[in-house]
């Protein structure tokens, strides 16, 4: 299967033609989006930071946890303003943090990072760590979400359904004992739009002005997407109708630039 972007509406899958279309972020005319959640926010970050370059915006992509350090034009370790905003202007898209060792970057330093957020584009936020598993519950001190942003998009990887928690769950132990499971128990659709709703898990953080919404990815064969459709039943049983589900699938190869080196 290649790329695919959806969101479910009624039940069935509505194919949109980018992220920025079905996130709806043409709207937004300073978005602060931040991705928390399970593994695939970086690539979902990439992404979208892709589309809004080739849309002509200038992204800048930060974390408040830590992120990969990579290797390739527009990522800097331990810029100054001065160096985020050359390349940003240069390459079109600028990747920052503060070194953090063993191949990672950090936030970065608070005058810097208050004046990204200062920046006319889009900054994308990777405000959650989840050791590259599908599925997570935060602990205390997670997400770190910034004041400033405007749209929380909550990633789960579908290829968790069906497997033990154990197997596939950042924090296995605590999430098993949010979902009243043990932690070998397989996890399920209406286990992973329990995380999805709840104020403790990937609701935790929101603030009032924040959009939210729900990233399943790895929609990668028929029966995936079915299972997001499952998900997205039980998130509306919960009285959640309102809350937007998307549904990727990024098998697409990322352009060279992006790809970790």
């Amino acid at each position: 299967m290649c790329r695919m972007v959806a969101e479910v509406i009624e039940g069935k899958l509505k194919v949109s033609s980018s992220l920025m279309e079905a996130l709806s972020l043409e709207r937004q005319g300073k978005p602060r989006i931040a991705a928390v959640g399970g593994g695939g926010k970086t690539t979902l970050l990439k992404r979208l930071a892709k589309e809004y370059q080739a849309s002509g915006a200038k992204p800048a992509v930060i974390t408040t946890t830590h992120m990969k350090a990579e290797d390739f034009p527009g990522f800097l370790i331990g810029p100054s303003v001065e160096e985020i905003l050359e390349t940003r202007e240069r390459v079109g898209c600028v990747f920052a943090g503060a070194g953090a060792g063993e191949g990672k970057i950090k936030i970065l330093p608070k005058a810097v990072l208050e004046r990204v957020l200062e920046l006319p584009g889009p900054v994308l936020i990777e405000a959650d760590g989840a050791r590259r598993l599908p599925v997570k519950i935060p602990a205390e001190h997670e997400p770190v979400l910034l004041p400033q942003v405007t749209c929380v998009l909550s990633v789960y990887g579908l290829d968790a359904v069906g497997r033990r928690i154990s197997e596939v769950c950042f924090r296995a132990e605590m999430a098993a004992d949010f979902l009243q499971k043990d932690a070998g128990d397989i996890l399920e659709p209406k286990d992973i739009a329990m995380l999805a709703v709840s104020d403790r898990a990937g609701r935790k953080g929101i603030a009032g002005s924040m959009e939210y919404m729900v990233v399943l990815n790895k929609a990668d064969t028929d029966r995936r997407q079915e299972t997001a459709v499952d998900i997205w039943r039980e998130i509306k049983n919960r009285k959640c109708g309102n809350t937007k589900v998307l549904v990727t699938s990024m098998q697409e190869a990322l352009p060279e630039e992006y790809k970790n080196v």
